[in-house]
């Protein structure tokens, strides 16, 4: 992988690997083309384990293919696309998922539920030792004003990415409970690095451009998490036994307010930082108009949606003091460092490319 100036390689495991040692595994990844998936098979190579891919069959896979990952095409929807990719596996990584797309319900249902339970199903067939299954922070709800546990309920806005990733993640807790679905559910922060084309980078056009406003007092919490640590916590969970039947809040418990986050962004590309503040009731009103113009013109996307105005307009904070206790995971990247970091890949033009695919690309549908 090119390295670019003024970009380290963190090492997710530099701890891990003196504590734990590793273990060669034959690994499966769905959503592997996509900007987490691609972090996570370079960790994985790096300590020795083998890595395959399931891909659609018109996805670009020769990044993967230059880096001896062996590739699978297949689609989580259909499960008997499911067997051969299976075979022989020791650990799934479950990362495909819909998001980042203006789609019905029905398409996001079909990626983030039914593809789910394909997946979890085959795996139990194949005789997989552990499963990985990437949730969202999103499940729980957004603005709660506190740092957010495990054991808090799933209580979903009502919009199709969140409501369906809830959905699919209710379902591995049922499928670890009746079936033994020898699984671990992570719950992610908001993920962001260099090659993050999805969170990092459409935030940083806007501010490039001028267009960011700044969603009401800018004081509120983001829930950011750098790509590397949600790696670090990804193979925790993959390895530690008291892992199995667990879910986990993967994130940053040192978060970045809104305005902070922007200005940094600012600063590292040495332009003006974001100055207009929009109420964020009025933000949030104007973004359901929005949605509801798109849904009547049958227009691609709205201008601004409800999931955009709360993610970054609320106050959204989770506890991993769980998965410090029961993993040993603490972030390693603080996030201004990480906003160094990805401003440094973003301002190379030659190097966008590498986060085509983003975070969690759907093996199921082409959905970022």
């Amino acid at each position: 992988m090119k390295v670019l100036p003024g970009i380290e390689q963190h090492d997710p495991l530099r701890i891990y690997k003196a504590k734990e040692g590793t273990i060669d595994m034959e690994i499966l990844i769905t959503g592997g083309n996509g900007f987490l998936g691609r972090n996570l098979i370079k960790a994985l190579q790096e300590r020795g384990d083998s890595a395959r891919v399931l891909a659609l069959s018109t996805e670009d896979t020769a990044w993967l293919e230059e880096c001896g990952v062996a590739v699978y095409r297949g689609d989580i929807r259909e499960s008997n696309m499911l067997t051969v990719p299976m075979r022989g596996v020791d650990t799934v990584f479950h990362l495909a998922g819909m998001m980042g797309l203006w789609r019905s319900m029905q398409d996001y249902y079909a990626v983030n539920v039914t593809g789910t339970e394909n997946v979890c199903q085959a795996a139990l067939t194949a005789g997989a030792r552990r499963l990985i299954h990437v949730s969202s922070w999103t499940v729980y709800g957004m603005n709660l004003g506190r740092p957010v546990t495990e054991d808090d309920p799933l209580e979903p806005l009502d919009e199709p990415y969140t409501i369906t990733k809830a959905e699919g993640d209710r379902l591995v807790q049922r499928m670890i409970a009746e079936e033994h679905l020898p699984a671990t559910i992570v719950r992610p922060g908001t993920i962001f690095g260099p090659g993050d084309r999805l969170n990092f980078g459409r935030t940083t056009d806007r501010i490039s451009a001028g267009k960011n406003p700044i969603i009401g007092s800018g004081r509120n919490a983001l829930p950011l998490v750098y790509v590397t640590d949600v790696v670090q916590g990804l193979l925790r969970c993959a390895e530690l036994e008291r892992a199995v039947g667990q879910a986990y809040n993967i994130s940053n418990d040192q978060p970045l307010t809104q305005e902070e986050f922007l200005c940094a962004i600012a600063q590292e590309l040495d332009i003006a930082p974001p100055r207009l503040h929009i109420p964020y009731h009025a933000a949030y009103a104007l973004a359901s108009i929005a949605e509801r113009a798109a849904k009547i013109m049958r227009s691609q996307e709205p201008l601004v949606t409800r999931h955009g105005i709360t993610l970054f307009g609320a106050d959204n904070r989770h506890s991993i003091d769980k998965a410090r206790r029961d993993l040993g995971y603490a972030p390693q990247v603080p996030l201004r460092e990480g906003v160094r970091l990805a401003a440094t890949w973003y301002q190379h033009q030659d190097s966008r490319a590498l986060g085509n695919a983003s975070v969690g690309a759907p093996q199921a549908a082409k959905a970022k």
